[in-house]
């Protein structure tokens, strides 16, 4: 699943090598947690990896580079493995922010035994902890280093920045709109910042932060500065983990499909489809038809994290085990939690409805072995009621109930059976 897409950005030139250095070694002592925050989980995914994700999406990014700590080298090749990142280099972080950052460069340098890398024209450095910029974002740096020799994207600031006296009042304040923050990602030809960091002193590797200054002090490289977006925030406080969370699950939650059998989909699949369109006025919903080889699901599947699989008869739940079948053959819940509603429709005016829902007590098992991939699965009845209005307001409920189910991807509600 793609972040909301933006406007397509042209590419950079062909020619052009380009790496990425990811500075991954901090203990995130702002954050308040044992856990570095780098290692968080965001939605039962650590946060690092919606990151590299965010990297790995650019095709012209050849390689890339992480620096972490030796401890948690093992924890990071695991990542790497479970979601299947591409492309992606370890290297054992430094002390400081800078001493990590040098020995991802001194990797791609080919400064270290049997490293299998090439160096590049111009390398990206990028926090490990800012998963939400776009291509756009990277591209814009990657071409202004090119021209310039380095660059990076800032932000205008949020809060006027004060001078403190000894005594701990107020000196002097800065003048806001003269001033902007600087942000990442950052980018520079290769052999202008390697060079800076070559070249400076032990007290800039241990106490600096800011890799723009190395370039211009020990290469005199003024770097352009780029207006950047405002997604390029950083997660430094536990309060930023639930930012990210409900970012990441606002992007996943943009699109919905209805999975529903042919006979069944001029009928009762086109009146759930009517009404999921007017209660998620800002959801895509698309209709598919559950089958392994050449359907029109299996393009769906690849796009889409959230489903609505119709049944007809009480127990029938063919379709739902279909879906889940081939959810588990695609492996698309290893990124991001799937929500597969089991929508049942019954005329509740006919027979006891406890009965009915007894008999789709099934759906508990199947959602026990569902979360097992990150699969949340849940059953609705809808009324299928003889009376027109009651019929629209029972899938009116039933859509509102889908919408906060899909927003919100709650592990708590996995297995219910509710009733619209």
């Amino acid at each position: 699943m793609q972040p909301a897409a933006r406007a397509a950005p042209a590419s950079p030139p062909r020619a052009l090598a380009v790496a990425a250095v990811l500075p991954a070694g901090g203990c995130g002592a702002r954050m308040g947690v044992a856990t570095p925050k780098q290692f968080c989980p965001v939605l039962e995914r650590p946060l690092v990896s919606y990151t590299l994700q965010a990297l790995e999406r650019v095709c012209w990014i050849k390689d890339i580079v992480v620096a972490v700590t030796g401890e948690n080298i093992e924890a990071m090749k695991s990542i790497i493995q479970k979601y299947q990142h591409k492309g992606i280099s370890l290297v054992e972080a430094g002390v400081t922010r800078h001493r990590s950052i040098f020995n991802g460069l001194k990797v791609l340098a080919g400064d270290q035994p049997g490293s299998r890398l090439s160096r590049p024209e111009v390398v990206i450095i990028h926090d490990a902890v800012r998963p939400f910029f776009e291509e756009d974002d990277l591209l814009k740096v990657v071409k202004a280093a090119k021209e310039h020799g380095a660059a990076g994207a800032v932000r205008p600031l949020v809060s006027t920045v004060i001078s403190p006296s000894t005594e701990g009042c107020l000196d002097h304040s800065l003048e806001r709109a003269r001033y902007r923050a600087s942000e990442m990602p950052q980018a520079f030809l290769f052999d202008v910042i390697y060079e800076a960091y070559q070249q400076c002193s032990d007290y800039d590797l241990d106490f600096g932060t800011e890799c723009l200054q190395l370039a211009l002090k020990y290469c005199g490289t003024n770097a352009k500065l780029v207006e950047g977006s405002p997604d390029l925030w950083k997660v430094t406080y536990k309060r930023d983990l639930y930012a990210a969370e409900s970012i990441i699950k606002e992007r996943i939650s943009q699109e919905i499909c209805i999975v529903v059998d042919k006979e069944e989909k001029e009928h009762i699949g086109h009146l759930l489809e009517a009404v999921l369109r007017n209660e998620l006025n800002h959801v895509k919903v698309t209709s598919g038809v559950p089958c392994h080889a050449g359907g029109s699901i299996q393009h769906i599947i690849e796009q889409c994290y959230s489903f609505v699989c119709v049944n007809v008869m009480t127990a029938d739940f063919q379709n739902t085990q279909k879906l889940l079948d081939m959810l588990e053959e695609c492996n698309l819940s290893i990124l991001y939690p799937v929500v597969v509603f089991s929508v049942h429709f019954l005329d509740f005016e006919v027979g006891p409805l406890s009965q009915k829902m007894e008999s789709l007590m099934w759906i508990r098992e199947f959602a026990i072995e569902a979360k097992k991939r990150n699969i949340l699965l849940c059953g609705l009845l809808i009324n299928y009621s003889q009376d027109e209005r009651k019929l629209q307001e029972s899938l009116r409920q039933g859509a509102i109930i889908i919408a906060t189910l899909m927003k919100e991807r709650n592990f708590a509600l996995v297995g219910q059976l509710l009733v619209a």
